[in-house]
């Protein structure tokens, strides 16, 4: 049986991108791992064993075109107001809260937020699904 252990995205500044999740989710470094030519950043959050890992390459002076594959990593939190409203406060530049009913029935609610290197990063209510 395979178990999922991490996520990577390249950032262009090592310490925009971990105050940022530290910040707006509460994420710490576990681990990193220093290399002539770039850096690996593990950070996690509390109760969770999956990872989230920057790498950093040094000679980078430009920020990174994301494309139109990369679609986005996802949190859930208790509080979505909260979040949103922390969000807010800090500068980050959240959406609107969305209460996504197709059929009637929440499926959920949620919010997306940029990070500092443009990753989309959807936060959603805990709820249903979305233990």
């Amino acid at each position: 049986m395979a178990k999922l252990i991490h996520s990577m995205i390249r950032v262009l500044s090592e310490a925009r991108s971990i105050a940022f999740y530290e910040e707006a989710f509460g994420l710490s470094v576990k681990d990193r791992l220093d290399f002539e030519t770039f850096t690996l950043v593990y950070m996690v959050s509390q109760g969770s064993d999956f990872e989230l890992e920057l790498t950093i390459n040094k000679a980078r002076t430009e920020p990174y075109d994301l494309g139109d594959g990369y679609g986005h990593i996802a949190f859930v939190v208790d509080d979505l107001e909260a979040t949103r409203a922390r969000s807010l406060a800090a500068g980050f530049e959240p959406r609107d809260i969305v209460d996504f009913r197709p059929d009637g029935t929440r499926v959920a609610r949620f919010f997306f937020v940029a990070d500092p290197d443009g990753y989309q990063i959807e936060v959603i209510e805990k709820g249903g699904r979305f233990s």
